[in-house]
This record gives C-alpha cells, structure tokens and sequence, in this order.
C-alpha cells in the first residue's frame, strides 16, 4: 500500500475538480484556455486538502522511529536499587520495551512528499499571482486579436502587480531596518531615493539567503491569505449550521423563494432590458457599416455574439449593395467597437444566466407548494403539480416511489437537517474554541489537538487521517461555500447549470489559490503540527518544511498569526446577528429578513409564481388535449385503412357478381349511361378501390368509420354523383 493512497487520491480529486467545473462552466463555448487554467487551480487546491492528512499521518510515524531511537539505548536497571524504586523502574522498562511503531498504511516513502509539495504549491502560487490575472484580463478583453487582448491585459494587470510589489518592498524595507541586522548607511549614500533604494537591495540581497526570500514571500502570500480567510470563515461556521436548520423548516423556505423570485424577477427584467439596448447598438453599427469597410470583420465577429434571433433581424435589414462611402456618416473606431464587443458579451451571458436561473426557481418554487399540499394528505403518496420533464426512470419507478417520496420529503427530511443543523453547530463551537486557545501548548486547550495526540499514542492511522479530513473538509466548506455563494454586483458571481462566465471561474481560482495554503497552515497550528506557533521541537510535516518557518518575520508569526483568528468571534456574533444583512438593508440592497422590511417583495413574488403556475397549467392541458385527439384520431385513420383494405379486398373477389347485380338490382344512385359507369367504375379500381355504385349504405366504406355523423350523406345529390367523371 504504499503510495497507493496518493496515486488513487490524485486522481479522484481529478474527477472531483472535473465535475465541479462541469457543473459552473461551460465545455462548449468557453475557452479552452479558461477552462484549462481554472481545473488546474482548482485541482491543486482540492489536492492540499486531500493529501494533508496523509502527510500527518507519516509525520507521527516518523516521530516515532525518532522517539524510540531515543529511548532505544537506556542502561538496564540496577538490582541494588531500594524497593519504592524497584516497581517504578521496572514499569518504565517495559513501557520503553514495548514501545513499538506501526508504519501506517498510506505511508509514503521519503523524498517524494517534499517534492510533490513543492510542485503543488509553487504552480499554485504562479497561477494566482501571475497567470490567472492575465488570463482574466485576456478573456474578458473585447480586442479582435490576440495582440489587442494582450495589450489591453497588461494595461489592466500593471496597476494590480504594482500594488502588490509595493506591499512587497514595504516588507523588505522592515526587515532592511529591523534592529537585529544593524544597517547602516551614510548620509552621502542616502541622500537621493534611488541611492536608499539601492542601499536596501544591495543589503538584502547579501544578508540575505535564497530560503529566507523564498520564506518571506510565502509569509506575504499566507498573511493575505489569512485576512480574507478569518473573515470568511467567521461567516461559514454559522451560516452553513443555520442554512440546514432553516432548510428543515419548510415554510420560511417557501417564503424566502418567494422573495428569491422578485428579486431575480426584477434582474432578469433588467438583463433583458440591457440586452435590448445593446442590440440596438450593434444594429446601428451594423447598418452604418457596410461590406466593403475595413472594419467590417470586426462587426461580424460582435454578430456572432449576438442571439440568433437578434442575428436573423439584422441580416434580414443589411444591405451590401450600398458603399459605406456613399454616406459619409461618422464610422466608430476600432477601441469603441472593442469596448461594444465587451457589452456585448455581458449581456449575452447574463440575460441567459438570469434566464436559467428562473427557470431552475420556478422548480424549486413549485416543489416547496407540492411539499405543503402533501403534508395534509391522508393517502401518503407524494403528487406533483406538473409530470416531470423527463421519463421517469429506474430509480423512481421501483426505489425512490411516490411513497418513499412522500415519508421523506414530507416527514424524515426535515429531522435529518435538523440533526445535521445540531451536529455541524457543535462541530463550529469546536472550530471557535480551538481558533481561540491554539496558541497553548501547556495545557493544550485546543480541542483538535487533543484528540489527534489521543490517537497518537495508540497509533490508530487511520483514526488520525479521517479525524484531519474531517476537520479539514469541514473548514474547507464553510470557506469554498461562501465563495461559492458570494456575489460581487455583478462582476463575480458562480452560478450553476454552466451559468458562469469565464471572469468569475478564474477569479474563484484565484481566491482558491490563495485560502487553501494558510488554511492547511492554520489547520497544522489547531492540531500543534506547527513548530512556529507550538514551539515543540517535532517532528515537521513535509508541508511545513516548504512553507518555511515564520520566525524570519517575528511580528506576523508571534502575533498577526496567533491573535488575528481571534477576531473570528466577533465576526460569528456578527454573522449570527445579521448584521451585514441588515447594513445591506438600509444601504438600498434588498436583502431577506423575513419581516415587514420585505413583506412586499415576499407577495410580489408569490404572485409572480401564481401566475407563472397558472401558465405552466394551461400549457400543461393543452399538450394533453392535443395528445388526446392524436391519439383519437390516430386509432379512427387506423381503424379506417384496415376497413378500406378489407372492403378492397371483397370488391376484387366479388366484382363480377357485384357489376352483374347492379344491371337487374333497383339503385339508389342511377348513372346516366351503362357505359359511362362502368368507365368510372374502372376509374376508380384504378385510383382507389372504392365502390360508388353500392346498393345499400352499408357498401359505402365511410359508413365503417367509427365517430362519424350517419346524416352527413347527400342523397340527394344521385344525378351529379353519376356525371362526376364524364370530364375525365
């Protein structure tokens, strides 16, 4: 087994970072560059996350061979010794012998851990600090050509870069001048900028060595990381809790989709708005440039982007035989048909985000409805309103059947998120404790470190891997859950159902790449895996050797690392509160608070999915009516042609007897000539084999359809039925 574990958890995050990108992104009409770029980053951060408790498992083993090789060769006892010492040593004795070290059964060979951390962590931090702000830059550019979109990325990207190289050169300045490396120079070598400047890189660069560079770039990288980190965190470990309580609660769910629906009601009425107004540009640009102006590849390439529907209206009003000459009407440039281009792919995408979305509410909204009516239901078999869009299946047909749904739906679902609610509530109380008492080691208060030391003695592996998985994964979703569910206007937003753009998609890699990092070290510091904030002279995680050890900045590993977490209480109380809601409130953004506030939002949106129910509802019945009379009429023309085939058949067994009784038999139908009705008799065996010179009714093979009115025949019309073929 050994470094299996790592090969099959490598490539089941692949898929799990595969789906995940299946589900916000798009692999038919977004860029393979954008795509590729966001599984790579999320790829690396979910295997950090997965592969951390390996490493802490191999740790422990580790520190073992190293305690036992430091008990190995202990002096055997002394028989002179008194009695009350005898017993006492003689225990430690046999502790010390029977101390003996199981290798874990993920255990992974030395040397390959450090550099596979290497790998993932430098390729993790070029891609959220140099490559994926490029790429954003480059996919949200509206440039025709690959050299415009790389132009207009690095005009947006040198502001970015350069704020961040000067929060990097602030940290060299501090540790230039930090008192215990004595710099000194003289007034003549710092009389300009450009000399001090100087003098500072040349003292870094020779006091300095390579790992120390390397450790404080990673600590500028993890403090940035931490600060956004606390915050979300403080917002996961009560939201995440009092979402499931209130999924149990099936009314104020009911009432909070309602307030869903105007809310996206009144952003899809703007998108589409939007949309219209965008398209009125693009057709007047359209007409004003014609076939044979310079720019026109140019408008071709922004008509592509459009709708279909937008594209047929426009192609149907183009005229190419007129020169753009001929008018000398004022033609856009280049940068202003570059900056339309732009407006026009963010129109497009979010009219069919917000178009997808509603249609996905309107799901949700009409099965909360569903879950109500049937909660009273004496039969307990759970109805819908509306038969699904797609065939029922397997699963439905003989396991998930309308009665497991309905005991679930109605009854169990609601105590399982209720339980899930209590337990995950625990699990933050825990997380709050121990961000808050990580620091001590003597006692050690930290609730994560004393169950993982429990496990170390009896070294249960895999007790302490699922125990680090565990707490990880659930740190690692009150986080990624809230950068899921965050929105910033309307520039960053992940939405399902392929929904997302490719700026947001690289931008929650970017933030990925960022978090997971110092949350794996905040992560070792809570189980005192960390020698920089435990101060225990252990063993270290590979991890942890390539993150450098954060005593080369003093004041960010003694206090900015070990009492910023702290703030994460009153970022909770604060969260629990709702106090960002309610600031958003007042400040004009319409927020759910389940009171008077958004009373009016909550029935507008009630009547929004009233009428959209009553629709659905008519569309409903009129697909099953015109199904019926297919159906109806389907089994008539059925019944029809196997009457008129055996009726043709007795016609051609019995049409000498039937053409000799017709000259002896009194007809009700009397041609005008024996010869004119035998030529259209012939006509008619040959056309179609049908008998007009039947006797009784009873022969006409339209009688035999089933549904038909009998009154409906003209007997009176004998005369004309005889010359209708004389023309032929």
């Amino acid at each position: 087994m050994s470094g299996a574990a790592l090969g099959i958890e490598i490539v089941v995050v692949f898929f799990l970072a595969l789906f995940l990108l299946h589900r916000y992104g798009d692999f038919r009409k977004q860029q393979r560059m954008v795509l590729f770029g966001t599984l790579l980053a999320w790829y690396l951060c979910f295997l950090i996350v997965f592969i951390l408790p390996l490493d802490v498992s191999t740790t422990i083993y580790k520190q073992c061979l190293i305690d036992h090789e430091a008990h190995a060769p202990t002096p055997s006892v002394s028989p002179v010794l008194s009695n009350q010492t005898t017993p006492n040593t003689s225990i430690s004795a046999s502790k010390n012998t029977q101390r003996v070290c199981y290798k874990p059964w993920s255990y992974i060979p030395d040397g390959i851990m450090p550099v596979f951390w290497r790998v993932v962590y430098w390729t993790s931090q070029c891609l959220t600090w140099l490559l994926l702000p490029f790429m954003q830059s480059y996919a949200r550019s509206g440039g025709f050509s690959i050299t415009g979109k790389i132009k207009t990325a690095l005009i947006e990207n040198a502001i970015y870069y350069g704020t961040y190289l000067f929060i990097f050169g602030s940290l060299l300045i501090y540790v230039a001048v930090h008192p215990q490396w004595h710099l000194s120079w003289s007034v003549n070598q710092s009389r300009t900028f450009f000399h001090c400047w100087l003098s500072i890189l040349t003292f870094f660069l020779y006091h300095f060595t390579r790992y120390e560079l390397q450790t404080i770039g990673i600590t500028a990288a993890n403090t940035w990381g931490l600060f956004l980190l606390v915050l979300l965190l403080g917002y996961g470990l009560v939201e995440i809790p009092r979402s499931y309580w209130e999924a149990s609660c099936q009314g104020h769910l009911l009432i909070k989709t309602y307030f869903k629906a105007a809310k996206l009601m009144t952003e899809k009425a703007d998108s589409e708005e939007n949309l219209e107004d965008v398209m009125e540009e693009v057709r007047k640009i359209n007409e004003s440039i014609k076939y044979n102006h310079p720019l026109r590849k140019n408008v071709d390439t922004i008509l592509r982007k459009c709708p279909v529907e937008y594209q047929e209206k426009m192609g149907r009003n183009m005229d190419d035989y007129e020169d753009f000459d001929d008018k000398h009407n004022t033609h856009p440039t280049e940068r202003s048909l570059s900056k339309l281009h732009k407006q026009v792919i963010y129109a497009v995408q979010r009219h069919n985000r917000t178009h997808v979305q509603w249609q996905i509410l309107l799901e949700q909204a009409f099965h909360l409805e569903d879950v109500a009516k049937n909660e009273t239901s004496t039969s307990r078999q759970f109805v819908h309103s509306f038969a699904p869009p797609e065939p029922v299946g397997w699963f439905r047909r003989y396991i998930y059947t309308p009665t497991v749904e309905w005991y679930w739906e109605c009854l169990l679902k609601q105590w399982f998120y209720r339980i899930l609610s209590v337990l995950l509530s625990l699990f933050s109380v825990a997380v709050v404790w121990s961000e808050c008492t990580f620091f001590s080691t003597h006692p050690v208060l930290s609730l994560f470190a004393v169950f993982i030391q429990l496990a170390e003695r009896d070294y249960n592996y895999l007790y302490i891997e699922m125990a680090c998985f565990i707490t990880i994964f659930f740190l690692c979703t009150c986080i990624y859950s809230t950068v899921f569910r965050i929105r910033v206007f309307n520039y960053y937003y992940l939405a399902s159902h392929h929904q997302t753009d490719a700026y947001s998609l690289q931008f929650s890699g970017m933030l990925f790449c960022r978090l997971t990092p110092p949350l794996c070290l905040n992560f070792l510091g809570l189980i005192h895996m960390d020698s920089a904030i435990s101060h225990q002279a252990k063993e270290q995680t590979a991890y942890t050797s390539i993150m450098g050890s954060m005593r080369v900045l003093s004041f960010i590993a003694n206090g900015f690392y070990i009492y910023y977490p702290m703030l994460i209480v009153i970022l909770c109380i604060a969260t629990y509160f709702s106090l960002g809601t309610r600031c958003l409130n007042l400040l004009g953004f319409q927020q759910f608070m389940g009171d008077e506030m958004t009373s009016d939002l909550i029935d507008e949106g009630r009547e929004l999915l009233r009428r959209e129910r009553r629709k659905r509802q008519r569309i409903e019945d009129g697909e099953s009516r015109r199904k019926e009379w297919r159906e109806r009429y389907a089994q008539r023309d059925e019944i029809a042609g196997r009457n008129r085939t055996s009726m043709s058949e007795m016609k051609e067994t019995n049409y000498g007897e039937t053409l000799n009784s017709n000259t002896n038999r009194q007809v009700k139908y009397t041609p005008s000539s024996s010869q004119t009705g035998r030529d259209s008799i012939e006509l008619l065996q040959d056309a179609e084999p049908l008998d007009f010179n039947a006797e009784t009714l009873t022969d006409d093979p339209l009688q035999s359809e089933p549904g038909r009115h009998a009154g409906g025949r003209y007997f009176s019309m004998s005369s004309s039925r005889s010359r209708i073929f004389d023309d032929v």
